[in-house]
């Protein structure tokens, strides 16, 4: 496949061209750009490297960090000790003003507030210290990159899926994330435009939950006390909303299995193990796998890359994925299948390949 990396492949061995200096910098396999002519980190393909995790309360971060520690340690990436915003758009700020106290030289982000980070990131910009953002696109402000799948696709595929399950008929709970993000309100906004323009008959409760699993339970209980023939639920982050959502179930007895009455069909957003191991148990039927390890894969491959200088193309490349132009930057769509019990043990799937901790 065609590569848009100005021929930097992640598989490059660093160049050794002479200076010692290049040998101290990001000694990792991706770069190809020691002998760029500058006295600046930055431009001679090395730098300190912030990377703030978005929250610890979610199976599917928690992954992601598992990733980013392991690709940090075999890309030899100097990395600053990493931080954890909680969700908390305050943290973050002042997470980001550490990180560049301590010279960073290239961000890491995951912002969950899409719209509250547009200041810090002209702050970056200002200070010509370039941003990757991860699973969000920030609504302003310069990034060179964001790394995520294509949301829109998640809340399409949910609801072609469930719409297919039921047959176009039936009354379904949708527990959306949190509005104030892109990933929330593009999932949210592409679900509820299939189910109006394909499956009218299919009543959507729209549930508010800013991505906490004590609040989707909480409003699944009072949905079900009012609609007890509801027959359909649409997660949209399974490392939040599964095991509340399982929990109120099995309490209510009203987990049945697949092809059984009273089955309630479920379908999730993320991927991980435990969603997995749920669609194996038939206690729900799919998910969409959002890719943790690609996730920090291209997170830090991405970083390295503005490191070097080197200005992304848009168009396909040459890990599956498609990168594309938008109004702050680029961003790198990367593949999120459906998981069903059909696939659920495809050894691709990031989750079949997670190493279970003890």
């Amino acid at each position: 496949m065609k590569r848009h990396t100005a021929d930097r492949s992640p598989l490059r061995r660093l160049r050794t061209t002479g200076a010692s200096a290049c040998a101290v910098v990001l000694a990792v396999a991706a770069l190809a750009g020691c002998n760029r002519e500058s006295d600046s980190d930055s431009a001679a393909g090395g730098g300190k490297v912030g990377i703030d995790l978005p929250r610890a309360d979610s199976d599917f971060w928690n992954s992601y960090q598992q990733y980013i520690d392991k690709g940090v340690k075999e890309d030899g990436i100097d990395a600053l000790p990493p931080t954890n915003s909680q969700n908390d758009i305050g943290k973050l700020v002042a997470n980001v003003q550490a990180f560049t106290d301590q010279g960073a030289k290239a961000v890491v982000m995951a912002p969950q507030d899409t719209g509250a980070i547009a200041e810090t990131l002209q702050t970056l910009s200002d200070k010509k210290i370039p941003v990757v953002s991860v699973d969000t696109r920030p609504d302003k402000g310069d990034v060179y990159m964001v790394v995520r799948a294509d949301n829109r696709a998640y809340g399409q595929k949910a609801c072609e899926y469930l719409g297919e399950q039921l047959k176009g008929k039936g009354k379904v709970a949708e527990f959306q994330g949190d509005l104030s993000s892109i990933n929330g309100r593009d999932r949210s906004e592409a679900f509820k435009s299939c189910m109006t323009e394909k499956f009218p008959d299919i009543q959507v409760f729209e549930l508010a939950t800013e991505w906490k699993g004590d609040v989707a339970s909480a409003k699944l209980q009072s949905t079900l006390a009012a609609h007890p023939d509801l027959n359909g639920i649409y997660m949209q982050a399974g490392g939040v909303f599964l095991q509340p959502t399982l929990a109120l179930l099995e309490q209510k007895k009203l987990l049945k299995a697949p092809g059984t009455p009273g089955h309630i069909t479920i379908i999730s957003n993320d991927g991980i193990p435990e969603e997995l191991d749920a669609i194996r148990a038939g206690k729900i039927d799919a998910t969409i796998s959002q890719p943790a390890d690609l996730y920090a894969k291209y997170a830090l491959y991405w970083a390295k890359e503005a490191l070097a200088g080197t200005t992304p193309k848009a168009g396909a490349t040459d890990h599956d994925s498609t990168i594309i132009k938008i109004p702050n930057g680029f961003e790198d769509q990367l593949p999120a299948p459906l998981v069903t019990k059909a696939n659920v043990d495809d050894p691709k799937l990031w989750a079949n390949q997670l190493e279970k901790k003890n």
